[in-house]
């Protein structure tokens, strides 16, 4: 091996040491980052240590960057020990150091948040809790499921193919014991068909997680209500005319919607069916970006595969099944702009509605 060879991995070992040394002199999160761009960082050591490859053959290239990316891969895991250490001895202060009692009542909101400065629903609840009073005077009933749910429940049962890119971690957030949270209120369809006898009218309301690049329209965590019917004769017609009366109950007024076709796993025929924005008033906003359309119910008859595995036969219950956003719902009602505003925990903003 050339002196040049073996004086780079000298230096990886000096960096290993140096660090070793100075690892327990960083008492805050600060500091410890300050330590991590200084030995890992694009213009740190270890860096620096490495612009010295280009000039070894490939051979000793190979073994010392192979040495190099072990040596990385030590002291990041010994920079993650120490701030799991920084963490919870600074968690370990805060119960020492500051308390508060729950039974002290808070002080009063300022003037002009709320008439009472009571608390009040959230927008979504005044939605959900609205679609529920029209749905349950229609003969549905309400269904929960939980929000952990099972590979069968969320994908399997409800038709998709185990190449669905809905089940791709890009998409979905998984458990390390193989559980998934809910990316939709549909799984509660199969339970109900497996544990109730059909004729079946149901709602359910609930949240749902998905892995979301964040948005004016898009978030991580949201809401929505899952609709289905069963029985011996449901049609598209009745599909039609269930959506279009509760649109009209939501909004008070006759909506100007477009039905395109739409493709969804567990429902065949599907739908998309889309509502003209009632921020812009289908002049083109960001929210819905700028088309001047909104998509609210994806809708269609329920596929015979999704009816046998809630222990139906197909040939003698057909069903309808449609899916609300709930917090698009609410933004549209109250015209907000922004998802985002509704996770916020700002009374400012809360207190409007």
């Amino acid at each position: 091996m050339t002196e040049q060879a073996q004086a780079l991995q000298k230096a990886l070992q000096a960096l290993e040491s140096e660090l070793s040394q100075t690892l327990d002199s960083a008492n805050t999160i600060a500091e410890l980052e300050s330590l991590r761009q200084n030995f890992l960082g694009k213009k740190g050591k270890l860096t620096a240590v490495l612009k010295g490859l280009g000039s070894l053959s490939s051979e000793e290239r190979a073994l010392v960057g192979t040495q190099a990316n072990k040596l990385k891969e030590r002291l990041t895991a010994s920079l993650e020990n120490r701030e799991a250490q920084l963490k919870e001895q600074q968690y370990a202060a805060l119960a020492e150091t500051e308390w508060f009692d729950a039974t002290v009542p808070p002080p009063p909101f300022p003037a002009g948040y709320h008439k009472s400065g009571a608390g009040h629903l959230h927008p979504v609840t005044i939605v959900q809790r609205r679609l529920e009073e029209i749905f349950t005077s229609m003969g549905f009933s309400i269904f929960d499921g939980p929000q952990v749910e099972t590979d069968f429940f969320n994908f399997e049962a409800l038709n998709f193919t185990p190449d669905h890119p809905a089940r791709e971690m890009q998409d979905t957030f998984y458990t390390k014991q193989g559980y998934l949270l809910r990316t939709h209120t549909s799984p509660v369809q199969v339970r109900a068909m497996q544990s109730q006898k059909p004729p079946l009218r149901i709602i359910v309301p609930g949240r749902v997680f998905r892995y979301e690049e964040l948005d004016a329209s898009h978030e991580h965590t949201f809401n929505q209500m899952e609709g289905m019917v069963i029985d011996r004769k449901v049609s598209v017609a009745h599909l039609l005319y269930l959506m279009r009366t509760l649109l009209k109950e939501i909004f008070c007024s006759e909506i100007e919607v477009r039905l395109r076709p739409g493709y969804f796993p567990f429902v065949e025929p599907g739908f998309e069916l889309d509502m003209q924005c009632l921020i812009c008033h289908g002049k083109g906003c960001q929210f819905c970006k700028y088309s001047g359309w909104v998509e609210v119910l994806p809708c269609g008859l329920v596929h015979p595969n999704v009816l046998r595995a809630g222990g139906l036969d197909p040939d003698e219950w057909q069903g309808a099944a449609f899916g609300l956003g709930l917090t698009r719902l609410a933004m549209l009602n109250y015209k907000i702009e922004d998802i985002r505003h509704l996770q916020t925990p700002n009374p400012a903003f809360l207190y409007q509605f």
